[in-house]
């Protein structure tokens, strides 16, 4: 993050402008806020450290004397808009009115008050930039993804303000990767089309459409995928789409140019590629340009959490999408399809670092999954033990007889699963540190990587090509190991990475897929609508 942390050089192109700094010889007008200034130093000793800093540095002078100041702060406040974030929060119209008062007033004491006010709004607004404006951890039970606060860089403020540079203060606090600044021009164009009208929505039938039919249906469906610009897209890339042929359309007609935009817009929604404009699809087309922008907000929220410090080298699981990234040294970025947790079971958002990794693993079974999924099955079959490779031991580790146990109150026993080809965790499981036990590792149902919306598991993430990850950690790692000589020597062992690496669960409903359209997820976890609540709740100033 570059902007505003202490000891930085941000807006260092700033320097030089008028007195505000101290040593600077005071100016005429200086030399008559000094009773304000007197004011200011009694009343920030009440105020956080930050304020206190800032008119430390400052010799307590004010910063909010100028009208055009004031003006340019609440011109700026207007294009948060663009980040998501509610102008109104920050009060622009009532600074402007705010600061006409205190001027008219000459009373030192209001026109100190209304110094420090203005000052704190910036900062709160420096902060919900580059941290996010709400508390993850008062949303989501389980978060273990630190959100710091920021050190704000009381002279690179100061500098801010005397130069009017607002807006780029702004763009410097905001996160400064790629895929935020992706989200903002994807929320601009959204709210383009909001305001040109947004869609018609698109009817709700038993039927469904296919390519070949003819129905004044398709009419519509045309115009729908042409506001989002998939037509668009399939015209202007027709040797990246072969089945995309361009023809004169019948408008009635649902031909292969519209077929291929429609299969565009499945994936970019996680749903079946088939063509098929069936009830899934329907539901997807009919979502609300407005339920898309707040969409688009929260996730700008979500990623104003994580986008910050990022290491040049970390993997990345995106929980919603359903992807692995590992980015690399080299540079290069491994992707893979993965399975998370089903809804009541959900994968957590947390930020850890992978240490090591257990090949041919045993699968002790946890409490819940013990509890739910397989204490019924063998209380209906014991043969279920057997067929399972399911070991039953003491709290010690010793082994016990499955027909001595009571299963209606098995107590504390242990359900361990041997080593092998039927192992829940398959040949390899990748560890790193967390209150969760969760971890990724390979799986023998290969089949579920096909699926479009794949939460299945109990919590831990299935990861397609496990092996193939392995061996990349172990060689950008220099542990000089090999996973497939490990896994081939039969043996269940800990082997840990030459060095940790970096790992981010988190958890987006849009991002930004690899040409940098906007990909819409289904909310599996029914997390966006509690955070979109708490993003449009006042603020309490």
């Amino acid at each position: 993050m570059r902007a505003f942390l202490a000891m930085g050089t941000v807006l260092a192109v700033l320097v030089g402008l008028p007195g505000t700094v101290l040593g600077d010889t005071p100016s005429a007008g200086d030399r008559a806020s000094v009773p304000v200034a007197a004011q200011i130093e009694r009343l920030v000793e009440d105020a956080g450290s930050e304020l206190q800093a800032f008119y430390a540095l400052r010799d307590h002078r004010p910063a909010w004397h100028d009208r055009e100041t004031v003006a340019a702060f609440a011109a700026a406040l207007h294009t948060l808009d663009g980040d998501g974030l509610r102008p109104a929060d920050y009060r622009p119209d009532a600074l402007v009115a705010g600061h006409r008062q205190a001027d008219a007033s000459e009373q030192p004491g209001e026109q100190a008050r209304f110094d420090l006010h203005a000052t704190r709004m910036l900062m709160t607004a420096l902060e919900h930039l580059q941290r996010g404006k709400v508390d993850p951890s008062g949303l989501e039970t389980h978060w273990e993804v630190p959100v710091e606060a920021p050190a704000l860089d009381p002279a690179a403020i100061s500098r801010a303000i005397d130069g009017q540079r607002f807006e780029q203060a702004f763009a410097e606090a905001r996160p400064s990767y790629a895929p935020y600044e992706r989200l903002r021009t994807g929320l601009a164009r959204y709210r383009n089309i909001e305001r040109l009208g947004g869609w018609e929505p698109f009817p709700q039938e038993p039927r469904v459409l296919r390519p070949g039919d003819v129905d004044d249906a398709v009419v519509l469906l045309r115009s729908r995928l042409a506001v989002i610009g998939e037509l668009e897209v399939m015209a202007a890339n027709v040797d990246a789409f072969p089945e995309a042929r361009l023809e004169t359309p019948d408008l009635r007609r649902y031909d292969t140019t519209l077929e291929a935009a429609v299969k565009r817009f499945q994936r970019r929604h996680l749903l079946e590629v088939d063509g098929i404009v069936g009830p899934q699809t329907r539901r997807a087309l009919n979502v609300p340009v407005e339920a898309r922008i707040d969409q688009i907000r929260v996730n700008l929220e979500r990623s104003r959490w994580l986008l910050h410090g990022l290491p040049e080298t970390f993997v990345l699981v995106d929980i919603a999408g359903y992807q692995l990234r590992y980015f690399r040294p080299n540079g290069e970025v491994w992707r893979s399809r993965i399975v998370v947790g089903r809804p009541y079971r959900r994968t957590p958002s947390l930020r850890s670092e992978i240490t090591h990794m257990t090949v041919n693993p045993s699968w002790t079974i946890p409490p819940t999954i013990r509890r739910n999924d397989v204490l019924p099955e063998v209380r209906r079959d014991l043969g279920y033990l057997w067929r399972e490779r399911i070991q039953v031991l003491s709290p010690s580790g010793q082994p016990l007889d499955p027909w001595e146990v009571d299963w209606d109150n098995p107590g504390n026993v242990v359900l361990r699963q041997a080593p092998g080809p039927h192992n829940a965790l398959g040949k390899v499981a990748i560890r790193f540190p967390n209150d969760h036990m969760v971890y990724l590792h390979d799986t023998p149902s290969q089949g579920l990587f096909s699926r479009q919306q794949r939460a299945f598991s109990s919590g831990c993430i299935r990861v397609e090509g496990v092996l193939e990850f392995a061996q990349l950690l172990f060689d950008d790692t220099d542990s000089g190991r090999n996973i497939h000589g490990l896994i081939e020597a039969g043996r269940t062992r800990n082997v840990s990475l030459g060095e940790p690496v970096p790992v981010i669960l988190h958890y987006w409903t849009v991002n930004p897929d690899e040409d940098g359209e906007l990909a819409f997820r289904p909310d599996i976890y029914e997390r966006d609508e509690a955070l979109l609540r708490a993003l449009d709740r006042p603020l309490a100033l």
